[in-house]
């Protein structure tokens, strides 16, 4: 979410706070790893053309050399309604694609088949106004929309994916944009169609809430990070003005196989959410792009993730493998030809405030090398 202007320090002993008002002394501290950037290694990066707008909150799918960029708050009073896509193989933004009238603007849920791409849910329309259940597919190949038959339930940002030909989506944020969700519906899909004319209730995922990061790989379900809690439409506002409310970001990881029960598996190396499209597949690791982390323990303002994560699939286990330019959330990441792309979402406000200030547009790659 969009915060008013502040300026802070991540680790001194001075905040100041509303323009204003004046610096207040606070006891000096030492912040632990979770509040703090993390070390990892300097990496190259390299600037790539801008997408034709800045976005927070968009979502993204990759489709072999094909990048689609969906929706998202151009600023917290304004959202996109439509798809921008770029070649990674010319290294251009090539087409333009609109969205339905009645689709929602962000907080999706995203999946694809290798052609359709199922839009699942979320947020209609600009500050905090309230989720649909409505679901969407793109057929890439005609640049058609079809429709599906919507949620039992609408949700902000739920955990989305494709897995044994099932369109399975949980967790989210329930109707007040608060209060996490712990449902968890299937749909049978196949080319863009539905298979059943209803949404089948799978096992409730162990611990709601939106902003994960939800993959299959090797026919396993995993889901990543994530938060308890999210801004509120202050009551009576006639824009939905959006309100701050308490927010619980978490490291958990959870994956579901043959049995299908959930199981935990090793932590994330620091809470983080906000990273539902910034991840990436390489060589049988899951790669993760910034973020965002627990607030701040002295000026209770949200910190951004600066680091690049790295989950190796082979032996379960994190580690901090690079940096971005700077601290950014809602990334979307790909991995075309050996380089790791990122655009969009909000970035930090300079390399000693991790705080969330610019919506921005801007493409990003780095020749990535994992051992």
């Amino acid at each position: 979410m969009l915060l008013p202007n502040l300026t802070t320090t991540t680790t001194t002993t001075h905040y100041s706070g509303g323009g204003a008002k004046k610096a207040k002394s606070v006891p000096q501290r030492f912040l632990s790893a979770t509040f703090a950037d993390l070390p990892a290694p300097d990496w190259h990066w390299e600037k790539m053309p801008s997408a034709p707008v800045p976005r927070l909150d968009g979502y993204a799918i990759q489709i072999n050399n094909l990048f689609y960029v969906f929706a998202g708050y151009g600023s917290l009073d304004y959202v996109h309604s439509h798809v921008d896509i770029f070649n990674f193989s010319s290294n251009t933004w090539v087409e333009r694609v609109d969205m339905p009238k009645d689709m929602a603007h962000s907080h999706l849920g995203v999946a694809t088949d290798g052609r359709f791409i199922y839009v699942v849910s979320g947020q209609y329309g600009p500050q905090c106004r309230g989720p649909i259940a409505r679901v969407f597919v793109l057929d890439t190949k005609t640049k058609k929309w079809n429709s599906l038959p919507p949620l039992p339930s609408p949700r902000y940002a739920p955990a989305t994916q494709l897995w044994r030909g099932r369109l399975h989506v949980m967790g989210g944020s329930k109707e007040n944009r608060h209060t996490p969700g712990l449902d968890h519906w299937s749909l049978a899909v196949k080319d863009g169609e539905a298979l059943e004319k209803q949404w089948r209730t799978e096992i409730p995922i162990p611990r709601g809430g939106p902003h994960r990061a939800c993959i299959v790989v090797n026919d396993r379900l995993l889901v990543i990070g994530g938060q308890e809690g999210d801004f509120m439409a202050k009551p009576g506002s006639p824009i939905f003005k959006c309100s701050r409310r308490l927010e619980v970001v978490y490291d958990d990881v959870y994956m579901l196989d043959d049995e299908m029960k959930w199981k935990v598996l090793p932590p994330m190396p620091k809470p983080n959410s906000h990273i539902e499209c910034a991840w990436v597949i390489v060589n049988n690791s899951i790669i993760i792009t910034g973020g965002t982390t627990e607030k701040h323990p002295i000026t209770k303002r949200m910190m951004l993730v600066g680091e690049v994560f790295q989950f190796n699939l082979d032996s379960m286990t994190w580690s901090v493998i690079g940096k971005l330019p700077y601290r950014v959330k809602t990334t979307l990441a790909g991995f075309w030809d050996g380089w790791l792309y990122f655009t969009s979402g909000q970035r930090d406000r300079g390399p000693d405030n991790p705080q969330p200030r610019k919506v921005i547009a801007d493409m990003w790659r780095t020749k990535l090398s994992l051992q």
